[in-house]
């Protein structure tokens, strides 16, 4: 697995992830990039910042109606608001509104309360735990499991911990190095290991057993 990290960073180099300029900023990000694409996600975290609702408290008394307004361009915007709101409820009812409190708690226990967060998935919440929190949380998304699964180093259908515990038993357990592996995966996997793959130049082109090259 550093064998992997280290082809794909002698590529690309580091990718300068998570955008976001504050703690608020990175998790509102985590939410909204659900079943959309990034661009999208900056336009809605543009027009947050220009309302001034990227604060704890005018994001609790907004109401859901201006709020789903405001993030529209990130899609399921209805949907998106109510999570977001169901976030900062959260947040305020168990850790007084504060965010230094929230991320003061035991990162298993902190998992554990981000996945009763309604809307709030295993990838969304390692996502708020790694980059806005700067735990050593894997992020396993579709890109990761693709890119596994087709190199043969988990099987097909292999569920999200099956994923993550194969890439972490193997490299440090490092904030900085888990962010950047994430991100580079992603490129790996926008440039590469598409539905359709395009092995040729791939950095992992050698890897690849015989097959596994096939559309998934």
């Amino acid at each position: 697995m550093m064998d992997v990290y280290e082809r794909m960073y002698r590529r690309w180099g580091p990718q300068h992830w998570w955008p976001g300029r504050t703690r608020l900023e990175v998790i509102v990000g985590a939410i909204l990039t659900q079943n959309t694409a990034w661009r999208n996600v900056e336009r809605a975290i543009a027009a947050l910042h220009e309302a001034g609702a990227l604060d704890l408290e005018v994001l609790r008394r907004m109401p859901s109606r201006r709020l789903a307004g405001l993030i529209r361009p990130a899609g399921y915007y209805n949907l998106k608001a109510r999570r977001l709101k169901s976030f900062v409820e959260m947040v305020w009812k168990r850790y007084d509104g504060s965010l230094r409190k929230m991320f003061a708690e035991d990162t298993a226990e902190l998992r554990r309360v981000l996945l009763g967060v309604n809307g709030i998935g295993e990838e969304t919440a390692d996502s708020i735990l790694l980059y806005a929190g700067r735990r050593p949380v894997f992020v396993v998304d579709a890109y990761t499991r693709r890119v596994m699964a087709r190199h043969g180093w988990v099987e097909q259908g292999a569920d999200y911990r099956r994923v993550a515990e194969r890439i972490v038993a193997e490299i440090p357990r490092d904030v900085q190095l888990y962010n950047e592996y994430h991100a580079l995966l992603v490129r790996l996997g926008k440039e590469h290991c598409r539905r359709r793959p395009v092995c040729e130049g791939c950095p992992l082109e050698d890897l690849l057993p015989r097959g596994g090259g096939e559309e998934t």
